[in-house]
């Protein structure tokens, strides 16, 4: 079987994670979101971003990392896990470069020192970022109010972004978590895309692929959005193979058919 590549004038293969951010699709609700949490570091508070899965929260974490130079920021990554208070700790001092401890409360005034350490020393802000923080169990977001406070609440030191799907809005209203909600200074969320947003992101990826022409014609991208339901993840998964079936088919361009029979090939 020939690369669907060259059928289609693709350089690369679309609609594959593999972007960069000068890359990523622009949309207003992205941009505003964008640099709302780029505002909410830069003032040295805490945030959250919250949307469902696959609606371009990585993408955008990247964009915003990208946004932090290293010669004021110094970003650490976590992927949150369903784990104790002194095992995300761990966690996150192994992120940080914080050094080990084997209790919880000196974990926290290991991890502590390392930011205040990083921000004089250094002399950049320490920022932390929790991926998928819906996972987070009640008393370990409850210990980032903790982690937080430097010289009784006198001084903003280190700026949390919390990242995940819904759940976490839910868990962020419960009174237990007021003084974690408190802290933030913005809860920003994204949204599906509109079929016309649809048909646009459709163009974008072909386009920055090397595609001159787009392989799909408009009743092909309106299934692509009705079936994926405007979820960007889905779209990508989607227009994949439907290009792939439209390939192994000699067709020219894809058609709903294609759509069709690639969604019967995926996972609901």
């Amino acid at each position: 079987m020939n690369d669907y590549r060259s059928r289609f004038g693709f350089h690369t293969i679309p609609f594959t994670r593999e972007i960069s951010t000068q890359q990523r699709f622009a949309l207003d609700i992205f941009d505003q979101t964008l640099t709302a949490l780029h505002r909410a570091v830069e003032a040295r508070t805490s945030a959250a971003l919250i949307a469902p899965a696959g609606t371009g929260k990585t993408a955008l974490l990247r964009a915003l990392i990208a946004k932090l130079p290293d010669v004021r920021y110094r970003v650490h990554y976590v992927k949150v896990t369903c784990l104790s208070k002194r095992d995300m700790c761990r966690e996150i001092a192994a992120a940080c470069g914080a050094q080990p401890a084997g209790t919880y409360p000196m974990l926290v005034r290991r991890l502590q020192e390392r930011f205040v350490s990083v921000a004089s020393t250094d002399a950049v802000r320490p920022v932390l970022i929790l991926d998928e923080a819906h996972d987070l169990r009640p008393d370990v977001l409850d210990m980032l109010r903790i982690l937080t406070n430097f010289e009784m609440d006198s001084v903003l030191m280190l700026s949390v972004l919390l990242v995940g799907q819904p759940m976490l809005h839910t868990m962020l209203k419960y009174s237990a978590h007021v003084a974690i909600s408190g802290r933030l200074s913005h809860i920003a969320t994204l949204r599906l895309l509109t079929r016309e947003e649809s048909s646009r992101y459709i163009a974008h990826r072909c386009n920055i692929a090397g595609a001159t022409v787009v392989p799909f014609d408009a009743a092909a991208m309106g299934a692509i959005h009705e079936l994926g339901r405007g979820n960007l993840r889905a779209i990508d998964h989607l227009a994949h193979k439907s290009l792939e079936i439209a390939h192994d088919a000699g067709a020219a361009v894809v058609d709903t058919n294609h759509v069709v029979a690639a969604r019967s090939v995926l996972l609901p």
